[in-house]
Protein backbone atom coordinates (compact mmCIF):
# COMPACT_ATOMS: atom_id res chain seq x y z
CA UNK A 1 0.00 0.00 0.00
CA UNK A 2 1.19 3.59 -0.55
CA UNK A 3 2.65 5.55 2.33
CA UNK A 4 -0.15 7.14 4.33
CA UNK A 5 2.12 9.90 5.67
CA UNK A 6 1.28 12.41 2.99
CA UNK A 7 1.76 16.09 3.71
CA UNK A 8 -1.30 18.26 4.12
CA UNK A 9 -0.02 20.49 1.33
CA UNK A 10 0.10 17.54 -1.03
CA UNK A 11 -3.47 16.52 -0.22
CA UNK A 12 -4.70 20.09 -0.64
CA UNK A 13 -2.89 20.42 -3.95
CA UNK A 14 -4.94 17.65 -5.45
CA UNK A 15 -8.22 19.52 -5.00
CA UNK A 16 -7.54 21.55 -8.13
CA UNK A 17 -8.18 18.41 -10.17
CA UNK A 18 -11.76 18.22 -9.01
CA UNK A 19 -12.28 21.94 -9.50
CA UNK A 20 -11.15 21.53 -13.12
CA UNK A 21 -13.34 18.48 -13.62
CA UNK A 22 -16.22 20.29 -11.96
CA UNK A 23 -15.95 23.14 -14.47
CA UNK A 24 -15.69 20.67 -17.35
CA UNK A 25 -18.70 18.59 -16.30
CA UNK A 26 -20.88 21.70 -16.00
CA UNK A 27 -19.92 22.66 -19.55
CA UNK A 28 -20.70 19.13 -20.75
CA UNK A 29 -24.13 19.21 -19.11
CA UNK A 30 -24.79 22.67 -20.55
CA UNK A 31 -24.22 21.38 -24.07
CA UNK A 32 -26.44 18.34 -23.71
CA UNK A 33 -29.26 20.32 -22.10
CA UNK A 34 -29.07 22.93 -24.85
CA UNK A 35 -28.96 20.35 -27.65
CA UNK A 36 -31.92 18.51 -26.12
CA UNK A 37 -33.96 21.71 -26.08
CA UNK A 38 -32.94 22.46 -29.67
CA UNK A 39 -33.87 18.97 -30.85
CA UNK A 40 -37.28 19.40 -29.23
CA UNK A 41 -37.98 22.17 -31.78
CA UNK A 42 -38.21 24.87 -29.15
CA UNK A 43 -37.25 28.47 -30.09
CA UNK A 44 -33.59 28.40 -29.05
CA UNK A 45 -32.64 30.82 -31.84
CA UNK A 46 -34.49 33.53 -29.91
CA UNK A 47 -31.65 33.22 -27.39
CA UNK A 48 -28.63 33.33 -29.68
CA UNK A 49 -26.17 33.95 -26.86
CA UNK A 50 -26.96 30.51 -25.47
CA UNK A 51 -26.01 29.07 -28.85
CA UNK A 52 -22.79 31.07 -28.85
CA UNK A 53 -21.93 29.82 -25.37
CA UNK A 54 -22.54 26.28 -26.58
CA UNK A 55 -20.02 26.87 -29.37
CA UNK A 56 -17.41 28.39 -27.08
CA UNK A 57 -17.53 25.57 -24.56
CA UNK A 58 -16.94 23.10 -27.37
CA UNK A 59 -13.43 24.47 -27.88
CA UNK A 60 -11.76 23.03 -24.78
CA UNK A 61 -14.06 21.09 -22.46
CA UNK A 62 -13.30 17.57 -23.76
CA UNK A 63 -9.55 18.18 -24.30
CA UNK A 64 -9.50 19.35 -20.67
CA UNK A 65 -10.69 15.93 -19.45
CA UNK A 66 -7.92 14.19 -21.42
CA UNK A 67 -5.18 16.61 -20.35
CA UNK A 68 -6.07 16.26 -16.67
CA UNK A 69 -6.28 12.46 -16.93
CA UNK A 70 -2.91 12.32 -18.69
CA UNK A 71 -1.20 14.23 -15.89
CA UNK A 72 -1.39 11.19 -13.62
CA UNK A 73 -0.79 8.31 -16.02
CA UNK A 74 2.92 8.02 -15.14
CA UNK A 75 2.34 7.83 -11.39
CA UNK A 76 -0.53 5.39 -11.88
CA UNK A 77 1.62 3.11 -14.03
CA UNK A 78 4.43 3.30 -11.48
CA UNK A 79 2.09 2.27 -8.66
CA UNK A 80 0.17 -0.46 -10.43
CA UNK A 81 2.17 -1.69 -13.39
CA UNK A 82 0.59 -1.97 -16.82
CA UNK A 83 -1.59 -5.01 -16.11
CA UNK A 84 -3.26 -3.58 -13.00
CA UNK A 85 -3.41 -0.16 -14.66
CA UNK A 86 -5.53 -1.61 -17.48
CA UNK A 87 -7.64 -3.62 -15.02
CA UNK A 88 -8.27 -0.45 -13.03
CA UNK A 89 -9.34 1.48 -16.14
CA UNK A 90 -11.66 -1.37 -17.09
CA UNK A 91 -13.27 -1.30 -13.65
CA UNK A 92 -13.71 2.46 -13.42
CA UNK A 93 -14.24 3.52 -17.05
CA UNK A 94 -15.14 0.60 -19.34
CA UNK A 95 -17.53 -1.06 -16.89
CA UNK A 96 -19.79 1.99 -16.35
CA UNK A 97 -19.58 2.69 -20.09
CA UNK A 98 -21.29 -0.60 -20.91
CA UNK A 99 -23.64 -0.67 -17.91
CA UNK A 100 -24.98 2.85 -18.38
CA UNK A 101 -24.80 2.70 -22.16
CA UNK A 102 -27.07 -0.36 -22.19
CA UNK A 103 -29.36 1.24 -19.61
CA UNK A 104 -29.72 4.50 -21.55
CA UNK A 105 -30.37 2.75 -24.87
CA UNK A 106 -32.97 0.51 -23.23
CA UNK A 107 -34.80 3.46 -21.69
CA UNK A 108 -34.72 5.31 -25.03
CA UNK A 109 -36.26 2.30 -26.79
CA UNK A 110 -38.96 1.84 -24.16
CA UNK A 111 -39.82 5.57 -24.08
CA UNK A 112 -39.39 6.12 -27.82
CA UNK A 113 -42.58 8.22 -28.01
CA UNK A 114 -41.24 10.67 -25.43
CA UNK A 115 -37.51 11.09 -26.08
CA UNK A 116 -35.68 12.79 -28.96
CA UNK A 117 -33.61 9.71 -29.87
CA UNK A 118 -34.90 7.09 -32.29
CA UNK A 119 -33.34 3.89 -30.96
CA UNK A 120 -33.56 0.26 -32.10
CA UNK A 121 -32.10 -2.96 -30.74
CA UNK A 122 -29.26 -2.68 -33.27
CA UNK A 123 -28.00 0.41 -31.43
CA UNK A 124 -26.54 -1.77 -28.68
CA UNK A 125 -23.83 -2.72 -31.18
CA UNK A 126 -22.75 0.92 -31.36
CA UNK A 127 -21.21 0.45 -27.94
CA UNK A 128 -18.46 -1.61 -29.56
CA UNK A 129 -17.58 0.35 -32.69
CA UNK A 130 -19.55 3.60 -33.07
CA UNK A 131 -20.00 5.23 -29.65
CA UNK A 132 -20.43 8.69 -31.20
CA UNK A 133 -23.98 7.60 -32.02
CA UNK A 134 -24.72 7.22 -28.31
CA UNK A 135 -24.78 10.80 -27.04
CA UNK A 136 -22.18 11.32 -24.30
CA UNK A 137 -20.79 7.80 -24.02
CA UNK A 138 -18.11 8.10 -26.71
CA UNK A 139 -15.85 9.91 -24.22
CA UNK A 140 -15.56 6.97 -21.83
CA UNK A 141 -14.74 4.56 -24.63
CA UNK A 142 -12.18 7.00 -26.04
CA UNK A 143 -10.58 7.61 -22.63
CA UNK A 144 -10.23 3.90 -21.93
CA UNK A 145 -8.71 3.15 -25.33
CA UNK A 146 -6.37 6.14 -25.23
CA UNK A 147 -5.18 5.19 -21.73
CA UNK A 148 -4.52 1.57 -22.72
CA UNK A 149 -2.73 2.52 -25.93
CA UNK A 150 -0.68 5.14 -24.11
CA UNK A 151 0.32 2.63 -21.44
CA UNK A 152 1.47 0.23 -24.17
CA UNK A 153 3.73 2.83 -25.77
CA UNK A 154 4.92 4.11 -22.39
CA UNK A 155 5.74 0.77 -20.77
CA UNK A 156 6.21 -1.82 -23.51
CA UNK A 157 7.80 0.32 -26.22
CA UNK A 158 9.48 2.66 -23.70
CA UNK A 159 8.26 5.92 -25.26
CA UNK A 160 8.86 8.84 -22.93
CA UNK A 161 6.34 11.68 -22.58
CA UNK A 162 7.95 13.82 -25.31
CA UNK A 163 8.04 10.93 -27.76
CA UNK A 164 4.39 10.25 -27.01
CA UNK A 165 3.58 13.87 -27.79
CA UNK A 166 5.30 13.38 -31.15
CA UNK A 167 3.23 10.25 -31.71
CA UNK A 168 0.14 12.21 -30.69
CA UNK A 169 0.93 14.86 -33.30
CA UNK A 170 1.15 12.13 -35.92
CA UNK A 171 -2.16 10.65 -34.81
CA UNK A 172 -3.79 14.08 -34.69
CA UNK A 173 -2.61 14.90 -38.22
CA UNK A 174 -4.08 11.63 -39.46
CA UNK A 175 -7.33 12.43 -37.66
CA UNK A 176 -7.45 15.87 -39.30
CA UNK A 177 -7.15 14.22 -42.72
CA UNK A 178 -9.93 11.77 -41.84
CA UNK A 179 -12.14 14.66 -40.77
CA UNK A 180 -11.52 16.69 -43.91
CA UNK A 181 -12.28 13.71 -46.12
CA UNK A 182 -15.42 12.89 -44.08
CA UNK A 183 -14.22 9.32 -43.55
CA UNK A 184 -15.76 7.16 -40.83
CA UNK A 185 -13.32 5.12 -38.75
CA UNK A 186 -15.65 4.79 -35.77
CA UNK A 187 -14.04 4.93 -32.34
CA UNK A 188 -10.55 4.93 -33.90
CA UNK A 189 -11.01 8.58 -34.86
CA UNK A 190 -11.47 9.64 -31.22
CA UNK A 191 -8.31 7.79 -30.19
CA UNK A 192 -6.32 9.56 -32.90
CA UNK A 193 -7.80 12.92 -31.97
CA UNK A 194 -7.36 12.87 -28.19
CA UNK A 195 -4.13 10.90 -27.77
CA UNK A 196 -2.19 14.16 -28.20
CA UNK A 197 -4.02 15.88 -25.33
CA UNK A 198 -3.47 12.88 -23.06
CA UNK A 199 0.24 12.90 -23.95
CA UNK A 200 0.51 16.65 -23.31
CA UNK A 201 -1.05 16.05 -19.91
CA UNK A 202 1.65 13.49 -19.13
CA UNK A 203 4.35 15.85 -20.42
CA UNK A 204 3.38 18.69 -18.10
CA UNK A 205 2.21 16.43 -15.28
CA UNK A 206 5.54 16.29 -13.50
CA UNK A 207 5.68 20.08 -13.28
CA UNK A 208 2.06 20.30 -12.12
CA UNK A 209 2.53 17.62 -9.45
CA UNK A 210 5.74 19.10 -8.06
CA UNK A 211 4.87 20.77 -4.75
CA UNK A 212 7.76 23.19 -5.25
CA UNK A 213 5.73 24.79 -8.04
CA UNK A 214 2.60 25.13 -5.94
CA UNK A 215 3.07 28.82 -5.08
CA UNK A 216 3.42 29.66 -8.77
CA UNK A 217 0.43 27.58 -9.81
CA UNK A 218 -1.80 29.02 -7.09
CA UNK A 219 -0.83 32.61 -7.77
CA UNK A 220 -3.59 34.92 -9.03
CA UNK A 221 -1.08 36.18 -11.59
CA UNK A 222 -1.31 32.98 -13.63
CA UNK A 223 -5.04 33.16 -14.55
CA UNK A 224 -4.64 36.94 -14.98
CA UNK A 225 -1.81 36.32 -17.46
CA UNK A 226 -3.87 33.75 -19.36
CA UNK A 227 -7.11 35.75 -19.39
CA UNK A 228 -6.39 37.83 -22.51
CA UNK A 229 -5.14 34.86 -24.62
CA UNK A 230 -8.17 32.89 -23.42
CA UNK A 231 -10.63 35.62 -24.44
CA UNK A 232 -8.93 36.15 -27.80
CA UNK A 233 -8.81 32.45 -28.73
CA UNK A 234 -12.43 31.96 -27.66
CA UNK A 235 -13.50 34.95 -29.74
CA UNK A 236 -11.59 33.60 -32.73
CA UNK A 237 -13.09 30.13 -32.31
CA UNK A 238 -16.61 31.54 -32.17
CA UNK A 239 -16.24 33.89 -35.13
CA UNK A 240 -14.63 31.34 -37.45
CA UNK A 241 -17.23 28.71 -36.68
CA UNK A 242 -20.11 31.13 -37.15
CA UNK A 243 -18.67 32.15 -40.54
CA UNK A 244 -18.00 28.66 -41.91
CA UNK A 245 -19.88 25.94 -40.07
CA UNK A 246 -23.53 25.06 -40.41
CA UNK A 247 -23.25 23.35 -37.04
CA UNK A 248 -21.60 26.44 -35.51
CA UNK A 249 -18.90 24.52 -33.65
CA UNK A 250 -16.75 22.16 -35.74
CA UNK A 251 -15.16 24.17 -38.55
CA UNK A 252 -12.00 25.17 -36.68
CA UNK A 253 -11.54 21.66 -35.30
CA UNK A 254 -11.84 20.02 -38.72
CA UNK A 255 -10.24 22.57 -41.04
CA UNK A 256 -7.84 24.51 -38.80
CA UNK A 257 -6.50 21.67 -36.64
CA UNK A 258 -3.28 23.40 -35.57
CA UNK A 259 -5.15 26.48 -34.42
CA UNK A 260 -7.69 24.27 -32.70
CA UNK A 261 -4.96 22.62 -30.61
CA UNK A 262 -3.67 26.04 -29.55
CA UNK A 263 -7.19 27.24 -28.72
CA UNK A 264 -8.00 24.07 -26.78
CA UNK A 265 -4.74 24.13 -24.82
CA UNK A 266 -5.19 27.81 -23.98
CA UNK A 267 -8.64 27.00 -22.61
CA UNK A 268 -7.27 24.06 -20.64
CA UNK A 269 -4.44 26.15 -19.19
CA UNK A 270 -6.83 28.91 -18.14
CA UNK A 271 -9.27 26.52 -16.44
CA UNK A 272 -6.44 24.73 -14.64
CA UNK A 273 -5.01 28.07 -13.47
CA UNK A 274 -8.43 29.13 -12.20
CA UNK A 275 -8.78 25.75 -10.48
CA UNK A 276 -5.52 26.23 -8.61
CA UNK A 277 -6.70 29.66 -7.48
CA UNK A 278 -9.99 28.19 -6.26
CA UNK A 279 -8.00 25.57 -4.37
CA UNK A 280 -5.92 28.24 -2.63
CA UNK A 281 -8.94 30.38 -1.77
CA UNK A 282 -11.13 27.39 -0.90
CA UNK A 283 -14.01 28.98 -2.77
CA UNK A 284 -17.03 27.28 -4.35
CA UNK A 285 -16.67 23.99 -2.49
CA UNK A 286 -19.71 22.53 -4.23
CA UNK A 287 -17.79 22.79 -7.52
CA UNK A 288 -15.04 20.68 -6.02
CA UNK A 289 -17.65 18.10 -4.96
CA UNK A 290 -19.13 17.99 -8.46
CA UNK A 291 -15.68 17.38 -9.89
CA UNK A 292 -15.00 14.52 -7.51
CA UNK A 293 -18.23 12.88 -8.74
CA UNK A 294 -17.87 13.88 -12.39
CA UNK A 295 -17.71 10.29 -13.69
CA UNK A 296 -21.05 9.42 -12.08
CA UNK A 297 -22.60 12.63 -13.33
CA UNK A 298 -21.26 11.94 -16.81
CA UNK A 299 -22.82 8.50 -17.19
CA UNK A 300 -26.25 9.49 -15.86
CA UNK A 301 -26.77 13.16 -16.70
CA UNK A 302 -28.41 12.73 -20.11
CA UNK A 303 -31.19 10.60 -18.63
CA UNK A 304 -31.62 13.07 -15.77
CA UNK A 305 -31.80 16.17 -17.93
CA UNK A 306 -33.98 14.48 -20.57
CA UNK A 307 -36.44 13.38 -17.89
CA UNK A 308 -36.49 16.91 -16.48
CA UNK A 309 -37.12 18.43 -19.91
CA UNK A 310 -39.89 15.96 -20.74
CA UNK A 311 -41.63 16.57 -17.41
CA UNK A 312 -41.42 20.35 -17.77
CA UNK A 313 -42.60 20.43 -21.40
CA UNK A 314 -45.06 17.54 -21.61
CA UNK A 315 -46.53 17.62 -18.11
CA UNK A 316 -46.14 21.21 -16.90
CA UNK A 317 -46.35 22.81 -20.34
CA UNK A 318 -43.26 24.95 -19.75
CA UNK A 319 -41.53 25.98 -23.01
CA UNK A 320 -39.59 29.02 -21.77
CA UNK A 321 -36.06 28.21 -22.95
CA UNK A 322 -34.06 29.91 -20.16
CA UNK A 323 -36.07 28.01 -17.53
CA UNK A 324 -35.61 24.72 -19.38
CA UNK A 325 -31.90 25.40 -19.74
CA UNK A 326 -30.99 26.34 -16.19
CA UNK A 327 -33.32 23.91 -14.43
CA UNK A 328 -32.13 21.20 -16.81
CA UNK A 329 -28.49 21.94 -15.95
CA UNK A 330 -29.24 21.88 -12.23
CA UNK A 331 -31.10 18.57 -12.43
CA UNK A 332 -28.51 17.11 -14.80
CA UNK A 333 -25.91 17.70 -12.09
CA UNK A 334 -27.88 17.06 -8.91
CA UNK A 335 -29.94 13.97 -9.81
CA UNK A 336 -26.93 11.78 -10.74
CA UNK A 337 -25.21 12.80 -7.49
CA UNK A 338 -28.31 11.87 -5.50
CA UNK A 339 -28.54 8.58 -7.40
CA UNK A 340 -24.92 7.79 -6.57
CA UNK A 341 -25.39 8.66 -2.89
CA UNK A 342 -28.48 6.44 -2.80
CA UNK A 343 -26.53 3.61 -4.42
CA UNK A 344 -23.86 4.00 -1.75
CA UNK A 345 -26.44 3.92 1.04
CA UNK A 346 -28.02 0.79 -0.43
CA UNK A 347 -24.56 -0.76 -0.72
CA UNK A 348 -24.90 -0.83 -4.51
CA UNK A 349 -22.05 1.42 -5.74
CA UNK A 350 -21.32 -1.25 -8.36
CA UNK A 351 -24.13 0.29 -10.40
CA UNK A 352 -21.76 3.17 -11.18
CA UNK A 353 -18.31 1.62 -10.94
CA UNK A 354 -16.44 -1.44 -9.72
CA UNK A 355 -14.06 -0.70 -6.88
CA UNK A 356 -10.59 0.24 -8.20
CA UNK A 357 -7.85 -2.20 -7.39
CA UNK A 358 -5.21 -1.35 -4.81
CA UNK A 359 -1.80 -0.13 -5.98
CA UNK A 360 0.95 -2.71 -5.90
CA UNK A 361 3.19 -2.38 -2.88
CA UNK A 362 6.76 -1.69 -3.87
CA UNK A 363 9.26 -4.16 -2.45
Amino acid sequence: MPDNKISAAHVTRQKWIDYARGIAIILVVYRHVFEGIKNSNLPVLDYIYYEHANTLFFSFRMPLFFVVSGMFVTTSLAKRGIKRFIENKARTILYPYFVWGVLQITIQIVLSNWVNSNRTVKDYLFLFYLPRELEQFWYLYALFNVAVLYAFFRVVLKFNALQNVGLGILFYTLCAYIGRESLNFGFITDILHYYLFYAIGDLVGRFIRDKNNLSLLESWKLPALLLIPFIFTQWYFLQRNLMHSAGHYDYVENFEPVRYVLIALTGCAFVIAVSFSLQRLRWIQWLHVLGSLSLYIYVAHVMALAGTRIFMVKVLGITYVPALLFIGIAMGLVLPVLAFRLAERLKMPWIFSLAPDAPVKKK
